[in-house]
């Protein structure tokens, strides 16, 4: 049984390592803002 424990306390520390890496992107990391342009081809304006 203890082995259980221990494999639980594992997993929960590594899942815990997860949520704060992810958290800590989320609220630190600002995305940069800038311009795209995208060609279009002309036979995607035309009516159909």
């Amino acid at each position: 049984m203890p082995t259980l424990f221990r494999f639980l306390f594992v997993i929960a520390i590594i899942a815990g390592l997860v949520y704060a890496a992810m958290f800590a992107l989320a609220t630190l990391v600002e995305p940069e803002p800038r311009e795209m342009t995208i060609t279009v081809p002309n036979n995607r304006l035309s009516g159909r």
